[in-house]
């Protein structure tokens, strides 16, 4: 196998923090100092109620003493969307200058992210089905960035697992940038195989 998939506890996640902020700079794009902006606020995720997360590692590499871990190289988090919380607040907005409310029992799906390197491979689908196999919520919401013809993987993906609009063309505060708000629900079916994870190394 060429990656193993698990998941991460509040504290696995703390401890991986450069490592995921690593791939998620690498993904979008964005210049190294941005894992010093971003830390405390993915550091403050995993305090809050609902949260879960998984990761996807390089396949362990076998050593004297047992296998050792590869590196990260994807990961997916997210938590119970509640009010106060700034992404529901945002979409709360959006939602009410159309007359709309937001869904009252959902998971937002807050990052997901896979190294550029090993994007490509089915790593972002696997990581998705991994971390809803367990919510408890009615259905999962989630915000990407608008693209020409919903041409990229991000999209494609989101699309393959039945995601339907909720808002289009929509700006966050402090964001010049257009986004779409995704929703689903809940519980996706299994793939055929019926494997999601990996065991742990």
């Amino acid at each position: 196998m060429d990656t193993v998939i698990t998941r991460l506890d509040p504290g696995d996640f703390r401890d991986r923090l450069p490592e995921a902020l690593g791939v998620y700079v690498d993904a979008m794009g964005y210049p190294r100092q941005v894992i010093r902006s971003r830390a405390p606020a993915w550091m403050e995720h995993s305090y809050r109620e609902g949260w879960s997360g998984v990761a996807a590692f390089e396949a362990p590499r076998r050593r004297l003493l047992g296998h050792a871990r590869g590196p990260l190289i994807a990961i997916c988090y997210g938590y119970r969307g509640a009010p106060g919380q700034w992404w529901y607040e945002q979409v709360a907005r959006g939602l009410r200058d159309q007359g709309r409310e937001p869904p009252p029992d959902y998971v937002e799906l807050t990052e997901l992210h896979v190294a550029p390197s090993h994007q490509g491979r089915g790593i972002g689908t696997s990581l998705l089905r991994a971390f809803l196999a367990d919510r408890t919520e009615s259905s999962v919401l989630l915000s990407t960035p608008e693209v020409d013809a919903e041409a990229n993987g991000a999209w494609r993906l989101y699309r393959s697992l039945g995601f339907t609009d909720v808002l289009r063309s929509y700006r966050f505060e402090g964001d010049a940038r257009p986004f779409a708000v995704l929703s689903r629900q809940l519980p996706l079916p299994l793939p055929e195989n019926g494997d999601l994870l990996e065991p742990p190394s």
